[in-house]
């Protein structure tokens, strides 16, 4: 059999086919490699021999890593070779955590305060099961190695200058970090004291105390201005057709050509309103604005390529109804240029309030109940959100004078066993018998129209100008 190469978890044979030798073990009914290696098969026996010795790692090993992660109180450095062994880590051991405490002999508020990412240290090994924990505080000759400046990218000189014991060459950069003794003696065994600035055992000073005082703001790096800059000219991505002004949004719309469409259902999103006004014209955008939730808010906007288009959108479907709900379309600027919003118009005809309907009235039954009484213009039923009903609608007639009719055959008469109420509907801001505002119609079931303020009045009239005494709440224990 010609050796291939395999990685860990490849199925080289099924269980049964051959014995599982070194470097593989059975799994499902399989036989899988466990290291990287070549495939051999001796006799009966299959095995997976490493393309480099394995190395595993055991508590008191010293190793080579790398900062990789760093949390508040812990990190995550990777394993890149362990002193006195050769070979290739296994992935369960490629990886070592750490935690603050662990870093250096004085108090810590975190770990990026004496590591930072892409610092390379010595550490010995402290677990090695469930995960690899690393130390660099128990020897002086752990800790960092070689670390490069955040500003500038320039390799850092061990300097102590108060609380800072490395200092950048370039720009000027000071900071901390936990230096093991040979600090910026590359992979030589030099013993050169670095570890001596890490000022074990003594207090932080004040501009140290300042910085952590800060919090993260105290602690962020940026980019040295003098190494970032050498004089060429900036230039930024922009996106085609993308304005150049701060922001950088969307086009802006020629006058008259985006349309406000308000009053929407729920259930109405983007998709739906495409569809709905792409008969009118060129639509350069459309779209439905919605909540955090992701619900529709109840309005969207449309824009056209030409200012005609939207004017013919505007004719056709301002008032259109969609699942029940009038819609309104306007030119979005309208607003700003007339400074108020325009109110909507009720159909023409006296307007009669119908309140008290099953939940399954139709616009059609309420048609048929007063159209043997008047001339019925338009209907209009009250929906909430997804086009539930409210239980209460509208009902135009064009003679005006014969409302007072309308109410006394219909008030409290039955639709599907429920007793309904039936009212002029009170203008908006004027007087008259009807609900508050423009919904009209009676409550309390007195029927002469008069509203439930009207009627708490007349009571304390009745008794003397005195209002009624609340029963006192029972004190709870």
């Amino acid at each position: 059999m010609t050796a291939s190469l395999v990685t860990p978890g490849s199925i080289i044979a099924k269980e049964g086919e051959h014995e599982h030798g070194e470097g593989t073990t059975l799994a499902d009914g399989n036989i899988i490699s466990t290291v990287v290696g070549y495939v051999h098969v001796d006799g009966d026996a299959i095995s997976v021999a490493p393309s480099k010795p394995i190395v595993e790692p055991v508590v008191g090993d010293t190793v080579l890593c790398e900062v990789v992660k760093l949390n508040e109180k812990n990190g995550e450095a990777m394993i890149l070779a362990v002193e006195g062994k050769t070979g290739s880590i296994q992935p369960q051991h490629l990886y070592g955590q750490f935690f603050v405490t662990g870093l250096v002999d004085r108090f810590m508020h975190q770990t990026s305060d004496a590591l930072r990412r892409r610092d390379v240290c010595r550490a010995v090994v402290k677990e090695v099961e469930p995960v690899v924990r690393l130390d660099f505080r128990e020897r002086n000759d752990c800790g960092v190695l070689h670390a490069i400046c955040p500003p500038c990218g320039d390799t850092l000189q061990a300097e102590l200058d108060g609380d800072w014991n490395v200092k950048c060459p370039t720009c000027g950069y000071q900071g901390y970090r936990a230096l093991a003794d040979n600090f910026g003696a590359g992979w030589a065994e030099l013993d050169q004291g670095a570890s001596a600035l890490n000022n074990a055992g003594k207090r932080w000073g004040g501009a140290a105390e300042a910085m952590f005082a800060k919090g993260p703001a105290g602690r962020a790096t940026f980019i040295a201005a003098d190494v970032r800059e050498d004089g060429r000219e900036r230039t930024y991505f922009r996106f085609e057709g993308q304005s150049g002004g701060r922001g950088g949004g969307r086009q802006r719309a020629a006058p008259g050509t985006r349309l406000f469409v308000g009053g929407l259902p729920r259930d109405v999103g983007t998709d739906e309103l495409s569809e709905l006004f792409k008969s009118h014209g060129d639509m350069t955008d459309c779209v439905v604005l919605t909540d955090d939730a992701g619900v529709n808010r109840g309005f969207g906007f449309v824009t056209y390529a030409e200012k005609a288009m939207a004017d013919a959108a505007i004719k056709a479907l301002d008032g259109h109804r969609i699942n029940g709900r009038r819609i309104g379309v306007r030119d979005a600027d309208d607003d700003k240029k007339n400074g108020a919003k325009k109110e909507r118009k009720d159909p023409e005809g006296l307007k009669i309030y119908i309140g008290n309907l099953p939940f399954t009235a139709t616009q059609d039954q309420l048609k048929a109940m007063v159209a043997a009484h008047a001339t019925v213009n338009e209907v209009i039923l009250a929906t909430g959100p997804g086009g539930k009903a409210k239980g209460f609608g509208f009902v135009f007639i064009a003679e005006k004078d014969k409302g007072d009719a309308v109410v006394e055959a219909l008030n409290n008469s039955e639709v599907e066993g429920r007793k309904i109420k039936v009212d002029i509907a009170k203008a908006k801001g004027g007087k008259g018998g009807g609900r508050d505002g423009n919904r009209g119609g009676s409550r309390g079931g007195d029927s002469d129209g008069k509203s439930s303020r009207e009627l708490q009045a007349l009571r304390e009239e009745g008794e003397g100008g005195k209002k009624r005494k609340r029963r006192p709440r029972p004190k709870k224990d």
